[in-house]
């Protein structure tokens, strides 16, 4: 390229400083509008947890039968109580107690006010915080070794916070662990029940606002340093996404706390890792494309808005495709589903936004961002691509036999989906680590009347209650039903059913409510395992209605995109191919290598969700660019090269964004535990594997017929370039 002429060089310094000028204020005004946004919304992150609910009744549809049976039972019971359940392991607690005799109420009552009466929670006496008209109770052990205190602690009071940072509820469960072992000179103690449970719940969720985001925020970085080999960028990048999550915090706080949507612990969890990882893998492919760009641009304006022209159309599709996904949850009769659904939406939105505005200000400040591997105006590096230049090849001479083999083995793992147990778990399942309310449930079960404490509860008209109970006696797995107290100011009671192996209650709500109804047809049947088995069928069902919509969405979202049928139709075989792959795998770990007990009903939706919606994306940014490449090389060469200029960047960003799913397996919960690893496991196949040789060999094999009906589906000058000229093209 011929020299500037000096007179002319400097006419055009003048001329452009103006313009200059202006893009540096313009520049200026963003970061420090970023930098506002970062100011007022990350402390919102903080707050999260004071606007989310992890009550499991709250996340069912109000038309279900278990969340229509609380409503009645609330009119029979209007105290509000929450209950914690203390197992006070120690045979002279019985004694004390009960004096040896059988289990006479006063002097059971009377103990357990005695007990209650010696706590204090954080200078509040326990009295003043007990749900109205609800005495605390005292049951003996079956074996004689103990005591289980029924506290009905008010719900009202539990929720509020004492000094704005821990709620009573916290406080009243720690002041119960810590002192009924002096007030009844008992050494093993537990706090199980609504009460321990929401408490330990808690205490679980409370590391999404620390741990999480900080092991997140260095698995990322620690890539990153890897990836860019520079001291400046890695740090950049970060910040941009930091930035993102501050912004989506913000929203979704502001929302959640005018109750416009439903914020849970694991939307919170899921919210932080989605922003984090989707905004890095914008910013991998911006940045790599504006390195591209800084080699043929004297100046970093020009290389970036280049390299922002390039990449706006494959990251609003990407994005596009997420948020689609993500929205079709809003479809789901679980209120945490349709939660979590414009959450992420939010923080997707924020992810792009950040990704192209923020982040091209910040690499607007000079190529010293990319020390010590700065790129010049002119080296035009001649790079091999290494690796890729192998794998291209190499699909490239062999893409039937690849894409045959690779399909043949995914397929084979999708045979163990049924396997998939995804009936839900009880409580005590729930954690990955040892905590109290489980140690304290597990007490329960062994040496007291467990299924007393967590029955079925089935509203019915009074006069039709004895019949019931009466029909319920022959019925396998039920111990006992009783008549309970009060009516309705409809004529309805409540005939509590107990279990006799708690483990198996959910079991039991079919049975229990084909009885019911066939005593009387508007007889409603809740309790706790009423409510999951309710959680698990709308799961279910959820299944078979979303599935078909998010396929059908994000086949429409390609189409428009790649502007073609074919093509977007193998995207998304392949991609449900991977998705059945994951959970097969995923399946077989659980069950024979993990030895999980089951999961939450909820995980191969969301699984689901995110792999079809996160797995498509790198097919997208492999297509998009092979639809760019095959304009001007062909439909062989035109993928081959794509694949081969891509593959760096693209499984850099799929090892960020497995590695950010990955770290919600810190929050020791079966859920997200299994959910991290569907995920993360599910797009390192999807990187590694599917858009690696899986599509790229489908789209060759099928040739021009892969970009039918487009204008790409006809012969094209280059398609039979010399090898030579091909390589001039690489160059």
């Amino acid at each position: 390229m011929p020299a500037t002429p000096p007179g002319r060089r400097e006419a055009q310094t003048r001329d452009t400083t103006p313009r200059r000028w202006r893009r540096g204020v313009l520049g200026a005004l963003v970061i420090l509008g970023w930098l506002a946004i970062a100011g007022i919304g990350g402390p919102t992150m903080g707050k999260l947890s004071q606007v989310s609910t992890n009550d499991a009744s709250a996340f069912l549809p109000a038309s279900a039968e278990s969340v229509r049976a609380s409503e009645k039972l609330r009119e029979l019971d209007d105290s509000g109580a929450l209950p914690a359940l203390v197992t006070v392991l120690d045979a002279e607690a019985q004694k004390a107690a009960f004096g040896g005799a059988p289990p006479a109420g006063p002097p059971g009552a009377a103990y357990a006010a005695q007990i209650v009466g010696k706590v204090t929670v954080d200078g509040t006496p326990l009295t003043e915080l007990l749900a109205a008209n609800q005495p605390s109770l005292a049951l003996p052990a079956n074996d004689g070794s103990g005591v289980l205190l029924i506290i009905p602690l008010d719900s009202s009071k539990m929720a509020q916070l004492i000094d704005g940072e821990k709620t009573y509820l916290e406080a009243t469960v720690a002041a119960l662990r810590a002192q009924v072992p002096d007030a009844t000179g008992a050494q093993t103690v537990h706090v199980t029940g609504p009460a321990g449970y929401a408490t330990d719940l808690g205490a679980a969720f409370g590391g999404i606002d620390g741990l999480l985001l900080l092991v997140t925020l260095g698995v990322v970085l620690l890539i990153l340093l890897v990836v860019y080999r520079s001291v400046i960028l890695p740090f950049l990048v970060l910040f941009s996404s930091v930035t993102g999550l501050a912004l989506a915090g913000l929203i979704v706080y502001l929302l959640a706390k005018a109750d416009i949507i439903v914020l849970n612990g694991q939307s919170q969890g899921i919210l932080s890792i989605l922003v984090i990882g989707a905004a890095t893998d914008y910013s991998l492919l911006l940045v790599s494309r504006y390195r591209e760009e800084l080699e043929k641009h004297d100046r970093p304006f020009d290389a970036i808005k280049a390299a922002w022209r390039a990449c706006v159309e494959p990251i609003a599709a990407s994005a596009g495709t997420v948020i689609a996904g993500l929205l079709c949850l809003l479809l789901s009769d679980l209120n945490s589903n349709r939660g979590l659904g414009p959450v992420g939406a939010i923080g997707i939105v924020a992810s792009v936004a950040v990704s192209l505005t923020f982040l091209p200000a910040l690499l607007m400040l000079g190529r010293w961002v990319f020390w010590p591997r700065i790129s010049h105006a002119g080296e035009h590096r001649a790079e091999s691509h290494g690796v890729w230049t192998r794998i291209a090849g190499s699909v490239e001479r062999n893409p039937r036999r690849i894409w045959i083999t690779v399909g043949a083995v995914l397929i084979a793992f999708c045979f163990a989906v049924p396997t998939f147990k995804a009936e839900g778990t009880a409580d005590a399942d729930v954690f990955l680590t040892k905590v109290d309310a489980v140690d304290g449930q597990r007490a329960l079960q062994e040496h007291f009347d467990a299924g007393a404490a967590d029955p079925l509860r089935v509203v019915i008209a009074a006069d039709k209650a004895p019949e019931l109970v009466d029909k319920l006696g022959g019925t396998n797995g039920v111990a006992s039903a009783t008549v309970g107290q009060g009516q309705t100011d409809d004529g309805r009671t409540e005939v509590v059913v107990v279990p006799t192996d708690p483990d198996k209650a959910q079991q039991l709500v079919e049975p229990v409510r084909d009885v019911a109804h066939a005593v009387d047809r508007d007889a409603l049947v809740g309790g706790d395992p009423a409510v999951k088995y309710d959680t698990k069928e709308t799961s279910q069902q959820d299944l078979r209605i979303i599935i078909p919509i998010v396929l059908t969405v994000v086949l429409v979202i390609l189409m428009m995109l790649l502007r073609a049928v074919v093509a977007p139709l193998m995207l998304i075989v392949a991609t449900v191919v991977s998705f059945g792959t994951a959970l097969g795998v995923s399946a077989l770990l659980f069950n024979h290598v993990f030895d999980f007990p089951g999961s939450d009903p909820a995980v191969p939706l969301i699984g689901f969700i995110f792999l079809v919606a996160l797995g498509v994306d790198y097919s997208i940014f492999l297509m998009t660019r092979a639809r760019e490449e095959v304009g001007r090389l062909g439909p062989r060469a035109g993928v081959t090269r794509a694949l081969t200029v891509t593959g760096g960047v693209i499984t850099s960003a799929g090892v960020v964004l497995a590695a950010t799913f990955g770290t919600l397996a810190v929050i020791p919960l079966l859920f997200l535990a299994q959910l991290a690893f569907v995920v993360a496991f599910g797009v390192l196949l999807d990187t590694l594997i599917v858009r690696t040789l899986l599509v790229p060999a489908l789209a060759i094999d099928a040739g021009r017929f892969t970009w039918w009906p487009s204008k790409l589906s006809h012969r094209t000058p280059a398609q039979d370039a010399a090898p030579e000229e091909r390589e001039l093209v690489d160059r």
